[in-house]
């Protein structure tokens, strides 16, 4: 027992310093890409863990119970491929020269050495070809790291097919299960740790919707697998059982004949029945006692017929039985001979089925090998057939629901994905002439609200009176807004001024434009003043206004016998005021809400006297939130600084001259709101 707990403490620390150097390896190296000498290093280090693995192992004499794989397996599983090839030769060929010069485990060099080099090699395979250079799950390094153990025990009955067989039956039946166990638990615990360095907690189930299909589909094959691989290890071990048990029984009732023969024919000669010897095939032997208990022949020199009367008592009828002989358990069989004595005699079982344990052992290890081999081919099969194909069927997918309709799916490696990339292809076509359609549609109703927009606008400039000079301009974007501007007549010396903006795009703002002019333009013909009026418009707009839009509004009557104007703004852009010989800046006026946002609510009404050569300039919000290339605003700052750049020309000059700087300040940039302006300069009253 002692022994046992020494060895498992000791495997337990070689393990935990193999896991603790990987650990340490991986945070130094995580976020760093790995030079020539980087791997040659890390590797190296990982392949002296190896060699201190062989030489600090559990020594029993023709063997060394060891974790000298975990080394190669985990530097090529969690690093560099080529880590992994380095670390497993340092230890293959160290290992060699140890067990022929050294004699250390000298039975099992060929297949220790044999085996830490293929450890390299397989973590490489593994990485490269299963993993496509990802970390392993929890369950494959287990599973790995118990596998490359199984080869190794497999590699030492491949190794001694010769007279040495049973030795190396002794040798893999001892070192196999902490060999075995170890492995796997180093290289699962490895991963485990690393998932966690990672920020993953690997012991938090996932959804399933976050959970990869080939790792379901493996996880479902290895449970299959493992079944198959049960139920034929069951049924092989029951025919080997049955097999030998049949033919120890077989040889029994020889052996008892044989004996049998024998003794009745000495009898009657004066021959020395006590010191008839028979020999009997697995260990075997036999007993003749007579009535009394006394012993009369037998395998034994010494006096055993005590334990010989005991089963003699368990098993009164004549046949065969099982027992326990001396701690050993036995198959036998009891005869009655002709003078009443009986005979017994015993086959170990130890004996009896050792050809079917060794055979057995070797076995298993074999289909444990066989069975992980196709495991993985079917698992890379599927990940090459399918998963890989999925893959690219959905990374086609995800550049098309990003909005690029002109990605092509050419899937065609099997009828299934053949048909599903024409489908799509063919969905995305359907979708492409839907989206067209609508562009046209979409399109035929901008012309029509820029046409409802446009002839919504006065464009004749030209009046009678010399009182004063205007001039408007819209220049409707991409997307048509609900810009508008206003002028006419309330009475022969009253002049309305309007400029707005509608919230919406498209024809619903269109048509709500429309709305609104004809409400503000009716005001008018109510005789009420400016915010009383703009009190019922807005009462008006709210009514049924279902769509929540609104309209921002300034709106100024002029005087032109006095200069007075008196102005409302309704959530507008602050005006520029121009007096005469000076420059523009924007009056700060008291903003109210936009006409149509809430109903019951008042407006300020105020008022300003323009004198001769005074100018004022209204704009929508197109003008200041314009963008360039840098998305960078065209501002009021801008805007102010074109104005009084050209503020000594005409209205009909000055507009299109703001206009102009805007556009080079844009760069051609793409523009997405209207820009309306209406520029008015009052020169005195005349009738």
């Amino acid at each position: 027992m002692s022994a046992v707990i020494l060895m498992i403490l000791k495997m337990s620390v070689a393990t935990a310093v193999c896991i603790l150097l990987t650990c340490i390896m991986w945070a130094l190296f995580k976020d760093r890409k790995m030079n020539i000498g980087m791997i040659i290093a890390v590797g190296v280090i990982f392949g002296l863990f190896s060699v201190a693995s062989t030489h600090h192992g559990v020594d029993h004499g023709m063997m060394i119970i060891n974790v000298r794989d975990l080394g190669p397996m985990a530097a090529g599983l969690f690093f560099n491929p080529v880590l992994g090839i380095i670390a497993g030769l340092i230890g293959g060929v160290e290992r060699y020269i140890a067990g022929t010069y050294y004699d250390i485990g000298a039975f099992t060099t060929v297949a220790c050495s044999v085996s830490t080099c293929l450890a390299g090699f397989l973590a490489a395979f593994l990485n490269i070809v299963v993993f496509q250079r990802k970390r392993p799950t929890v369950e494959y390094a287990f599973f790995m790291g118990a596998v490359i153990e199984v080869f190794h025990m497999y590699a030492i009955y491949l190794t001694h097919h010769d007279d040495t067989l049973s030795q190396a039956f002794t040798v893999v039946r001892i070192c196999s299960p902490p060999m075995i166990i170890f492995s796997g638990i180093g290289l699962g615990v490895i991963a485990i740790i690393i998932r966690i360095m990672e920020g993953d907690n690997p012991f938090k189930p996932r959804p399933r919707s976050q959970i990869p299909v080939l790792h379901t589909f493996n996880l479902w094959l290895f449970f299959a697998t493992a079944m198959v691989f049960l139920v034929t290890v069951g049924l092989n071990y029951s025919l080997q059982t049955r097999a030998e048990m049949s033919e120890a029984k077989a040889e029994l009732a020889s052996s008892e004949k044989e004996i049998t023969s024998i003794y009745e024919n000495a009898k009657g000669t004066e021959a020395d029945i006590s010191k008839m010897s028979i020999a009997i095939s697995n260990d075997g032997i036999y007993e003749i006692i007579d009535k009394e208990g006394n012993p009369v022949a037998g395998s034994y020199k010494i006096d055993r017929s005590d334990q010989m009367f005991e089963l003699f008592g368990d098993n009164p009828k004549d046949g065969f039985f099982n027992a326990d002989y001396y701690g050993f358990t036995c198959i036998g069989t009891i005869k009655t001979l002709s003078d009443g004595e009986k005979l017994i005699v015993l086959m170990m079982e130890d004996s009896v089925f050792e050809s079917r344990d060794m055979q057995f052992n070797e076995t298993i290890l074999a289909d444990i090998l066989l069975f992980t081999v196709i495991f993985l081919l079917i698992s890379m099969l599927v990940q090459s057939l399918v998963m890989s194909n999925l893959i690219k069927v959905n990374r086609s997918l995800n550049k098309i629901t990003q909005g690029d309709l002109n990605e092509r799916i050419d899937v065609f490696s099997s009828a299934e994905f053949a048909l599903l990339s024409e489908d799509i292809n063919m969905t995305v076509d359907a979708l492409k002439g839907y989206i067209e359609a609508a562009e046209k549609r979409n399109e035929q109703e901008l012309m029509l609200a820029k046409t409802i927009q446009e002839s919504a606008l006065p464009h004749n400039f030209d009046f009678s009176t010399k009182s004063f000079d205007l001039y408007a301009s819209m220049e409707p974007a991409r997307e048509v807004g609900g810009d508008f501007y206003d002028f006419f007549f309330m009475d022969q010396d009253k002049f309305a001024l309007v400029i707005a903006d509608v919230s919406d795009k498209g024809i619903p703002a269109a048509l709500f434009m429309m709305q609104s002019k004809r409400a503000l333009h009716g005001l008018c013909e109510t005789g009420k003043t400016l915010h009383e009026g703009m009190k019922s418009v807005n009462e008006e707009l709210c009514r049924g206004n279902d769509v929540d839009m609104f309209v921002t509004v300034w709106m100024g009557i002029v005087d032109l016998k006095t200069g007075v104007v008196n102005c409302v703004n309704a959530g507008h852009e602050y005006p520029a005021i121009r007096r005469r010989g000076g420059d523009y800046k924007l009056l700060r006026d008291r903003h109210g809400l936009p006409l149509g946002a809430m109903e019951g609510i008042e407006f300020h009404e105020y008022e300003m006297k323009l004198e001769p050569g005074d100018c004022i300039y209204v704009y929508t919000d197109g003008v200041p939130d314009a963008l360039n290339s840098e998305k960078e605003q065209y501002g009021t700052k801008r805007m102010l600084n074109a104005l009084n750049m050209n503020k000594d020309c005409s209205m009909e000059e000055l507009l299109p001259a703001v206009k102009r700087d805007l556009d080079e300040f844009a760069g051609g940039e793409q523009q997405f709101d209207d820009v309306t302006m209406l520029g008015f300069r009052y020169d005195g009253y005349e009738q």
